[in-house]
């Protein structure tokens, strides 16, 4: 009995070790695989959907490139226990983001990517926002308004929310900003010609979005798509060490 006792408490002992750490240090809570002492790595932040978490997008990681730096952020604002949000939903059908929380959310993600830049210490071009559904129009919500952040995006089932579209005007500065768009033709909650739009909205910024459609694909992140977002994240790796 007691043998049985020591083994369930090491099994669950070892789950626990298993899970990874949440770091509060930062402007939002994240999950980490990165190297503090590594200068220059490219940086990959995920950001994950409404009524997700930081566990959402973090295992991604495994599937991508080995030497980048990895952090995935909870979102600001709480749903319920374990379930978060970037901003509150305005509207039915294509809904737009609550304005003030846009503000709100988008400032404290400009200050956590700066101050991880800070932690992990790599340039503002060689950080990629990686963001699902609501955490993909965040990205979008970031990278346009200040590209300067950022060095590209990868948004996968998401859209321009209307209030950004309506603020935005073709800008120099956008033009070296990466853009990877990835959509599934099945998406229910986020309509595939959300994804199209957002790619013929982009071209008339000056930008040059790589897109990519997903036959049969609801609203989810398939392995076809991130088979294409590693090769996207390699291809920046090697423009930036070019560049150095």
């Amino acid at each position: 009995m007691f043998k049985a006792l020591a083994l369930l408490l090491l099994v669950v002992s070892c789950g626990l070790q298993a899970q990874p750490a949440l770091h509060t240090d930062l402007p939002l809570n994240y999950l980490a695989h990165a190297d503090e002492q590594a200068r220059n790595r490219p940086l990959v932040i995920f950001l994950h959907g409404s009524g997700g978490s930081e566990q959402d997008l973090f295992d991604l990681k495994d599937e991508l490139p080995s030497d980048y730096n990895y952090l995935s952020v909870r979102a600001p604002k709480t749903v319920e226990r374990g379930q978060y949000q970037w901003f509150a939903k305005k509207g039915e059908g294509a809904y737009d983001g609550d304005t003030a929380d846009l503000k709100a959310s988008g400032q404290m993600l400009l200050d956590f990517i700066e101050k991880a830049r800070v932690k992990y210490p790599t340039d503002a071009s060689n950080v990629y926002l990686v963001g699902f559904s609501q955490g993909a129009m965040m990205s979008y919500e970031v990278a346009l308004r200040h590209p300067e952040a950022v060095g590209g995006i990868a948004a996968l089932g998401g859209r321009v929310l209307s209030v950004l579209r309506a603020e935005l005007t073709p800008d120099e500065s956008r033009r070296t900003l990466a853009v990877f768009i990835g959509h599934g033709t099945a998406d229910s909650v986020i309509p595939y010609h959300d994804g199209t739009e957002a790619d013929s909205f982009l071209k008339t910024l000056a930008l040059e979005p790589e897109f990519h459609a997903y036959p049969g694909v609801g609203h989810s992140v398939s392995a076809m798509q991130v088979r294409d977002l590693r090769a996207w994240l390699d291809a920046r790796g090697i423009e930036h060490r070019a560049y150095w």
